[in-house]
């Protein structure tokens, strides 16, 4: 090299945004009114990050969070999570949570806090399964139905999220199935982002829903089986902390609440307690298990991040050409770690980045447009993915 000249490797040959996370949880959690902090209203919310039980054990503020997320986060490191948010979000009363629009009376704070949170990958509010249910016959009425369904939506909107939901308390047989198959048919646009799990457990004469040891299964299994332990279902996998489930279910039993995508949970007198299934609430085949709807949703988000700073770029050719090969790289990553079919990178995987898919009007509207076609390792159908990049907010379609 002669004096002077220094080399300037170009800046749009590589874009690489690190591997997005999805064994974060979020607990959303209630605070009542007699321990708000001073100053607080209605619909104000505190967050704590934990790495361990022990950084909530010796928390000073720890008891301002109510008891059943504590328990939750508690069962969530058990059964090998690694960071946690516990987020308490402060309520007059329970009646708060039992409204049709939660989110313009009580929860737009925390959800706008919750999408700058990108990396959070599960939610769960175990209190919610706490709340009176109605019986009509043999049907219930969830007055908190209408929190669920905005938690889905949320996750929908955030894509790489998903909802773990415990069965009512003391709900049982028939009226969870029949409760559990109207609401997968009033929300099957958002279904597919979460799952449903029963019974309760117990330890010893306490008794708790599962979601907090549910959710440190899915980062348990995601972490064994890194890189792209998303592709693992968390199913077939023991409860730790537990002594036996709060209802004792046969094999056969079990099929009726798989049937109805309702997780069940089985005491296997060799092996201990274990989450025997994995099927989200969706009655899509493409969306039915946990690990399908995960890997899209991942792989979806990874390419999202990859490709956003397109959006401050000037449209040309050279653009697209930049887009295609940062898009098909991270696939090439994909594949190499189990999340794409095919028995070579590259063959079963499309991406193109062209006038075709940027006409005119998209590029004076400010977009980029990438078309993805993938076939990922748990389904046998290729999924479009469409990126719809613009500076007001990227999109994902077809997923």
């Amino acid at each position: 090299m002669r004096t002077g000249i220094t080399i300037q490797h170009a800046r749009d040959l590589t874009r690489d945004t690190g591997a997005v996370r999805s064994d974060i949880t979020g607990f959303v959690s209630v605070i009542p009114k007699a321990r708000w902090p001073s100053g607080a209203v209605q619909g104000d919310y505190l967050e704590l990050p934990l790495y361990s039980y022990g950084d909530l054990l010796g928390n000073r503020g720890r008891l301002i969070f109510d008891p059943v997320a504590r328990r939750a986060v508690k069962s969530f490191f058990e059964n090998g999570g690694v960071e946690c948010r516990l987020l308490g979000l402060c309520v007059e009363s329970k009646d708060d949570l039992l409204v049709d629009d939660p989110f313009s009376t009580l929860f737009e704070p925390l959800l706008h806090r919750l999408r700058g949170e990108e990396d959070i990958g599960i939610l769960s509010m175990p209190i919610l399964s706490y709340m009176p249910v109605e019986y009509r016959g043999m049907d219930i009425e969830v007055p908190y139905q209408p929190v669920l369904e905005l938690f889905l939506a949320h996750c929908r909107e955030m894509n790489n999220r998903f909802l773990i939901i415990d069965a009512p308390r003391d709900v049982h047989d028939l009226p969870l199935r029949r409760w559990v198959r109207r609401f997968r048919r009033k929300n099957q646009p958002t279904a597919s982002y979460g799952a449903i799990y029963y019974p309760w457990l117990m330890s010893g004469d306490e008794m708790f829903p599962p979601s907090g040891s549910v959710a440190g299964i899915f980062a348990r299994v995601e972490k064994a089986n890194d890189p792209g332990g998303v592709r693992w279902p968390p199913a077939n996998q023991v409860i730790r902390g537990v002594t036996h489930p709060s209802v004792d279910l046969t094999y056969k039993e079990s099929e009726a609440y798989n049937d109805a995508h309702i997780n069940p949970i089985l005491s296997q007198p060799t092996k201990g307690v274990v989450i025997w299934g994995a099927r989200t609430l969706s009655e899509d085949p493409r969306w039915m298990y946990i690990n399908s709807r995960r890997i899209v949703s991942y792989i979806a988000e990874q390419l999202r991040r990859d490709s956003e700073w397109a959006v401050f770029e000037n449209q040309r050719p050279q653009l697209w050409a930049i887009l295609e090969r940062i898009v098909r790289n991270r696939l090439d990553t994909l594949w190499d770690a189990g999340l794409l079919a095919g028995d070579q990178p590259g063959l079963e995987y499309l991406v193109k980045c062209d006038e075709e898919v940027n006409p005119l009007e998209v590029r004076n509207a400010g977009q980029v447009h990438v078309h993805v076609v993938l076939r990922p390792i748990s389904t046998a159908e290729s999924i479009v993915v469409e990126l719809r990049l613009s500076a007001g907010g990227s999109v994902i379609e077809g997923v």
